[in-house]
């Protein structure tokens, strides 16, 4: 491996991250070249995508395929798995008496007047769920231990039911954890074709619920994960490309395959999380301190945000609903997971959203997706239902012939005929229509960016947006318009932001230990934290970079904070700097603050980061190409304008006024009347509004 201190790979990276609707590849040299590829996605095996675009881009590139030293991936399976509830049969085992936690839950629900709403059906069955007489105590005593000819009957009743998944979530196994690992590995035993999770060995951490939940989200989509990734690196062997598979964990750090498919509960926001990657790198190269990360694909937006460098990390979130944020009494719509991952907000809206009309004559834009196949209609591929991708070629905003670098073939009039039947609904004209639902869509996106800023007691207005994926660009002015930010940025390579952000990630690993009553004295905290910490240096080396970190709370709250423990020995006096930094935050978020007396610690965290040898600086800061003639097309605003239309590298360092659309080969910027736009010294485009 190259120095941390050389910004270059010491062979080829490829960065590859799969969406719903394309497949991006960016390929980086030992001498600092870039090549990136866009395709559609190839479901229902997408590995087949990322293996033929791998093989494309290093032919273009003119690399031998032993040349690649470091796959990196982004993916989507495990949360294809849950969203379109394609995971394998799972069964529960846990205690006598617990066999309804799934069920029962939380008294959590997202919509408070929705009286047709539904809680999601748990992903293991009641008939699927079993139960043993062992129990653990909460100060880690068995009344009685589990015995195991009653294990091995469990195991026979799991195997006649034709189970393949297999969650093991005992009462207070946290306290205990070798006693359920040791139920665990008489299972597996017993059944060795069988997938099979220890509940403390994906979330060690008190509260039955949550723990039973994320462990059997792990066993749901755990062969599906496995599966997956046995299959890519085979494909990849097959195509020559032997460097190891690392792949983008929803904390924002890289993990070896072998470790992924232990625990794929860490990879549920694998793909979004690259791309907020890719925002922190960028916002610490040139020295943003609020950052809105804003990244719009063909199914889904979503939001996070970035201070001081730092991206916030949530100790849990739910997937499967609308939107993943499991944050107060907003919670509830989807499966409750905790693992570490990157704070972002989701709404389904994206480029390949289904526009339709309710009942009552509504417009609506999504949450349904034409995904990549059959696609939008203008893409030819068979879609008849109108898409927001239909809407944004209606209007001008899209090139009429084709987008992703001429690889998709765009047809307007298809585009019009899908729209059509909305149009005739609403009793309005077409590109009216396609107007009204680019504005639902922008009101839609609100909602994601609120829940990261104004939820959390930041102002947007003080933030700077910085907007990617292959539809962030086309919406991403209009939006911060409507929340008052006031600059815009749009990075290099846009639509293909989250495979540079595989490039540029560290490799990452996280140990975690719940808060014990010894841990009150000063010196056992702190051997505790040294112990997780050589657990993580030892797995990532001695170059490893040791986070510590605590999860906090004020006495008979249900929801902690984490808070970062300073750099330094583990003493009384940096104990209280730790309290202040969570009563400042907790004020922050909720506009209150206690005392030391209500202060409690819930876990203690630890987080190794193995640095990158490649610098964004070395992505963004390309050579520029040369432009072309600009041409002028027809777009719909509030009126029809005829618009500029030209190439990243015809813009200018000072300010020019819009409208302007900005074709990149994997993305279009729109730069709406009343803005303005011109390029920095690292090449992005950066749009501006004027204070109102």
């Amino acid at each position: 491996m190259a120095s941390s201190h050389d910004p270059r790979p010491a062979g080829w990276r490829v960065g590859a991250d799969i969406g719903g609707t394309f497949t991006d590849i960016i390929a980086l040299g030992p001498a600092g070249e870039v090549v990136p590829m866009k395709i559609p996605s190839t479901p229902p095996d997408y590995g087949a995508g990322v293996v033929a675009a791998t093989t494309q881009v290093l032919s273009l590139a003119g690399a031998e395929p032993e040349a690649v030293t470091a796959m990196l991936h982004g993916t989507t399976v495990a949360t294809n798995a849950i969203l379109s509830m394609t995971g394998v049969r799972t069964a529960v085992v846990t205690t006598r008496g617990f066999r309804d936690v799934l069920e029962l839950g939380r008294l959590r629900r997202p919509v408070l007047y929705d009286l047709s709403w539904t809680k999601p059906e748990p992903l293991a069955r009641r008939r699927n769920r079993y139960e043993l007489d062992q129990r653990i105590t909460a100060d880690g005593r068995l009344e009685p231990p589990a015995g195991d000819d009653e294990v091995r009957a469990v195991a026979a009743r799991l195997r006649a039911d034709g189970i393949e998944a297999v969650a093991v979530c005992l009462i207070n196994s946290y306290v205990r954890p070798d006693e359920e690992r040791r139920v665990a590995e008489l299972l597996r035993a017993e059944l060795p074709d069988v997938y099979v999770t220890a509940s403390v060995d994906v979330s060690p951490q008190p509260q039955e619920f949550e723990r039973t939940s994320t462990a059997t989200v792990n066993a749901y989509v755990g062969p599906a994960v496995h599966g997956y990734l046995t299959r890519l690196e085979a494909g990849l062997r097959a195509a020559r490309v032997r460097a190891p598979l690392l792949v983008m964990q929803s904390s924002g750090g890289l993990l070896d395959a072998a470790s992924v498919a232990q625990r794929p509960v860490q990879i549920i926001e694998s793909g979004p999380a690259a791309g907020v990657t890719a925002v922190q790198k960028l916002a610490q190269l040139i020295g943003l301190s609020s950052v809105v990360a804003f990244d719009m694909g063909g199914t889904t937006a979503k939001a996070s945000l970035i201070e001081h460098g730092e991206p916030f990390v949530s100790a849990d979130y739910e997937v499967g609903g609308g939107m993943n944020v499991a944050r107060g009494l907003s919670s509830g719509a989807g499966y409750p997971v905790r693992a570490p991952s990157i704070d972002i907000a989701e709404v389904g809206s994206g480029g390949g959203s289904i526009i339709s009309v309710d009942a009552a004559g509504a417009l609506h834009v999504g949450p349904a997706s034409a995904g990549a196949s059959p696609g939008p209609a203008c893409y030819g591929f068979g879609g008849e239902l109108p898409t927001l991708t239909d809407a944004n070629v209606t209007l001008g905003y899209l090139s009429p012939q084709a987008i992703a670098g001429g690889r998709v073939p765009i047809y307007p009039d298809r585009a019009v005929k899908a729209l059509s039947p909305v149009a005739e609904r609403l009793g309005a004209d077409v590109p009216a229509t396609a107007r009204g639902t680019y504005q639902v869509a922008v009101s839609n996106m609100t909602t994601a960016v609120k829940a990261v800023t104004s939820e959390r007691g930041r102002d947007p207005r003080e933030a700077t947006m910085v907007a990617f994926g292959g539809a962030g660009p086309l919406y991403a002015a209009e939006l911060a318009r409507e929340l008052g930010i006031s600059t815009v940025i749009v990075p290099v390579h846009p639509g293909l932001f989250s495979s540079l952000g595989l490039l540029v990630a560290d490799t990452e690993r996280h140990e975690l230990a719940p808060y014990r009553p010894e841990f009150a004295e000063v010196s056992a905290l702190a051997a505790e934290f040294d112990r997780l910490a050589a657990t993580v240096s030892t797995e990532l080396g001695a170059d490893a970079v040791v986070d510590r970190l605590l999860d906090m709370r004020y006495r008979g709250q249900r929801f902690e904070l984490r808070i970062r423990v300073p750099d330094g020995d583990f003493t009384e006096d940096l104990l209280a700097e730790v309290w202040e930094r969570f009563h400042a935050e907790h004020k922050r978020t909720y506009g209150r603050a206690g005392t030391d007396e209500l202060v409690e610690l819930v876990n203690l965290r630890v987080r190794g980061r193995l640095p990158t040898p490649v610098s964004i600086a070395n992505v963004l800061g390309l050579p520029v190409a040369a432009g072309r003639e600009a041409t002028i097309r027809e777009c719909r605003f509030a009126e029809t304008v005829s618009t500029p239309v030209v190439s990243r590298f015809d813009l200018g360092t000072e300010p020019a006024d819009g409208p302007m659309v900005i074709e990149d080969m994997d993305a279009t910027t729109l730069v709406p009347p009343g803005a303005r736009v011109h390029r920095d010294q690292f090449n992005n485009i950066v749009i501006t509004w004027s204070a109102e």
